[in-house]
């Protein structure tokens, strides 16, 4: 199989593209390195069967190129964070969705299929907690700029799946839920990695908001095992999918475990969300998904816990 990863270089997407390789597949990588990191990918560059581009989506004739080359696209590029989303929604909406409108329609052509990277952000402030595909999405109102990615990310799912209902393009929506590991960047307000990084340096560790929200975090191995489980599955073809982690934690007892097991004295300091975005920002109180459906398709468990996560993380920053 040969495999086009958009965002490739990306922290999901360079995990993807070193798993594909080591099962003996060839690989294909389209990044600007806008979030992405050529570090990311340094250490599989001049391996067999992996080749990579720095370039954009909306360079259309390269695109059409690397699609008709392919096997199956990864469309991972996208904008990410909450930092670069408060801070840039223009770029945000844009690059999310032009980049997933000119993927499919050059996937169309060849009917390859595409697997799209969405987020449980597109629930929103839904309160159907844990959350199914099939539950209905809450977003706040279009003059807070938080709710920008959601959106973006549900036109990518509508415009995916109206291309499999019209034109037969075979598609896999995948929504995942706070992915996780070493290699993550805390640049544009990842959680893990901002926290570990404070406690490490003595920092005080920044709490936004009441620390109550929750998360469930789920390690970038048991993400990538389920993409390429996913796309040997004809069940999947149409379908919305989570990916995730049920063991939930609060943002608070998020950064107590970081500093515990980093052996750090860094104090823990409450931030305001208006200090730390924007005037009204608004949170999900909770994040955590019904994996029902992807257990039953394709046997999915995860096998990292968050304190194997942590650890992994720390034990990366340290050596870095």
């Amino acid at each position: 199989m040969r495999a086009l990863i958009t965002g490739g270089a990306g922290f999901i997407g360079s995990y993807l593209s070193e798993t594909l390789l080591d099962e003996g597949h060839e690989v294909l990588v389209l990044d600007n390195l806008s979030t992405g990191s050529i570090d990311n990918i340094a250490h599989i560059k001049g391996r067999r069967g992996f080749e990579y581009f720095i370039d954009t989506v909306n360079n259309e004739p390269l695109l059409a190129e690397l699609i008709d080359r392919s096997d199956v696209v990864f469309h991972l590029a996208a904008a990410v964070g909450v930092k670069l989303i408060v801070e840039q929604p223009v770029y945000t909406i844009e690059t999310n969705v032009h980049g997933t409108e000119v993927v499919l329609k050059h996937a169309n052509k060849k009917k390859k299929l595409v697997v799209i990277a969405s987020t449980s952000e597109v629930y929103g402030k839904s309160e159907d907690v844990p959350f199914r595909e099939d539950s209905d999405l809450v977003l706040g109102p279009t003059r807070k700029h938080r709710w920008a990615y959601a959106c973006s990310k549900a036109i990518d799912e509508f415009l995916a799946l109206a291309y499999w209902k019209e034109r037969k393009l075979p598609v896999i929506i995948v929504r995942f839920f706070n992915t996780v590991g070493p290699r993550q960047t805390g640049q544009y307000g990842m959680v893990i990695p901002n926290f570990v990084r404070q406690a490490l340096a003595g920092e005080p560790i920044t709490v936004f908001g009441d620390g109550q929200q929750s998360r469930s975090f789920t390690h970038v191995s048991d993400v990538v095992w389920a993409l390429l489980k996913l796309v040997d599955e004809p069940r999947a073809i149409g379908e919305v999918i989570n990916i995730g982690n049920k063991q939930e934690t609060t943002i608070l007892k998020l950064a107590e475990r970081v500093r515990e097991l980093s052996s750090s004295k860094s104090p823990i300091k409450m931030v305001p969300y208006d200090e730390a975005y924007e005037s009204g920002f608004e949170d999900m109180p909770r994040r955590v998904p019904d994996l029902t459906k992807v257990t039953a398709m394709i046997g999915y468990e995860t096998k990292k816990t968050l304190d194997d996560i942590l650890v992994q993380v720390i034990d990366h920053f340290r050596r870095k």
